[in-house]
């Protein structure tokens, strides 16, 4: 038995969201946690999938974590053991690879599977190994497993080819106790990077350049042993997705708890396209639109430019758009299985890697298809809205990865969305 979701199109949304904590950040936030010698709380944690498999994955190294709410976790580090990290959670998500820098940077040794996650065309890791090779660490790949190890970290002078947001936070976790001074050129500048940044700072280490291209990490012999909390950023993706929702199908929708400066490339393409909104300091407000949708082109670049995980969910709202639509990809070039499923539903994309080119407007009819991946999961999810008819969506888990509470949350907002059983 496998568990679908599936939508009824159609239904006018109206009425108000709230977003939840970055799923990006949390991923990166727990395992730095392990960092440190003293319980941290953190607050708005999303309820999502890639959550419970990391609170599995804290308990293997003898980490004490306790969710004391929805939306608060405690985690205490002060009896961790480092332990190989070979068990199936390790594969169920692409951030366990972060422990990989914290084990690093903590106890100079880590070894650790292969991680797991979504497969958006090849994603090497090797940036984050060539940063731990610049400190100083040995890296050996022995039965599927990586195998870190330094007897001392140095700081150095490292530059990333590509402005990785997974390279950079890795290599900053290392470098904390590094000896010396760490200078990342080229970091990514992601708030979700700030954000983890914000928590190592205040458990004493010493991040400078959060939010520039030249991140500054001096090495601190040891980290605070009293605890701290902190809260996670709204999720700029969740909003996005919500956002463009509320863009096909609302009448009057207000996505609250967001930071607009976080949303602002995207928040242009829909204006661009059409779409009548008002932003406000915490919220964006979208009407619905009286008059046709206009073509755009769109491509994707690393923050502050138009986010990658953005770029699926909206291709699937410029369906609507009357005439050709260009979405050129330059972060992962095989991010357009989405294309391949919308289609099915009777959308007309001509894929040429690494561009799709949406040829609108087009009628959607509600049939079976799959999540390829969590945020085509949510394209499918914008088209099962716009669609006349019932939406059958396979591989849910993907979804579940990344969105809190997706089912009330639509429901509340007017949609006929639940999930089945099926063979």
């Amino acid at each position: 038995m496998e568990e679908v979701i599936k939508i009824e199109g159609g239904h006018r949304l109206h009425g108000t969201v709230r977003i939840s904590g970055s799923k990006n950040s949390t991923v990166a936030l727990i395992p730095a946690c392990v960092l440190g010698n003293a319980p941290i709380t953190i607050y708005g944690v999303p309820n999502i999938s890639d959550v419970k498999s990391l609170m599995e994955l804290l308990r293997e190294l003898n980490v004490y974590v306790e969710q004391i709410d929805e939306e608060t976790l405690y985690i205490d580090p002060t009896k961790m053991n480092n332990i190989p990290m070979v068990s199936n959670a390790v594969s169920k998500l692409r951030a366990s690879y972060y422990f990989m820098g914290a084990l690093l940077g903590k106890f100079g040794h880590a070894e650790i599977k292969m991680p797991g996650g979504c497969y958006l065309g090849p994603r090497p890791i090797d940036l984050h190994l060539k940063g731990f090779e610049a400190l100083g660490a040995s890296i050996t790949y022995e039965n599927g497993c990586y195998i870190l190890h330094a007897d001392e970290l140095i700081g150095n002078r490292i530059f990333l080819d590509i402005s990785s947001v997974g390279a950079t936070i890795n290599i900053m976790m290392a470098a904390v106790y590094a000896k010396g001074r760490t200078v990342i050129e080229n970091a990514a500048r992601e708030p979700e990077i700030i954000d983890i940044a914000t928590l190592l700072n205040k458990m004493g280490a010493k991040i400078h350049g959060m939010g520039t291209s030249t991140l500054v990490i001096d090495g601190v012999g040891e980290l605070k042993t009293s605890g701290c909390n902190h809260e996670i950023i709204p999720d700029r993706i969740e909003a996005a997705t919500y956002i463009i929702m509320a863009a096909a199908m609302a009448d009057d929708m207000i996505i609250e708890n967001v930071i607009p400066q976080h949303l602002e490339a995207i928040l242009m393409k829909l204006e661009e396209i059409g779409i009548n909104m008002k932003v406000g300091p915490d919220f964006v407000e979208i009407f619905g639109r009286n008059q046709e949708l206009k073509p755009t082109e769109i491509l994707t670049k690393p923050y502050p430019g138009f986010a990658t995980d953005a770029q699926q969910p909206f291709t699937a709202l410029l369906t609507q758009a009357a005439g050709q639509s260009v979405v050129t990809e330059t972060i992962y070039t095989e991010r357009f299985k989405h294309c391949y499923e919308l289609n099915k539903m009777g959308a007309d994309i001509d894929v040429r890697t690494p561009s799709g080119f949406v040829n609108g407007k087009t009628k959607l009819s509600g049939t079976s298809v799959v999540a390829t991946d969590l945020r085509c999961g949510a394209a499918l999810v914008v088209a099962g809205l716009m669609a006349e008819g019932i939406t059958e969506i396979h591989d849910v888990y993907h979804i579940d990865r990344g969105y809190d509470n997706l089912d009330n949350k639509l429901r509340s907002l007017g949609a006929v969305f639940w999930r089945e059983k099926v063979e």
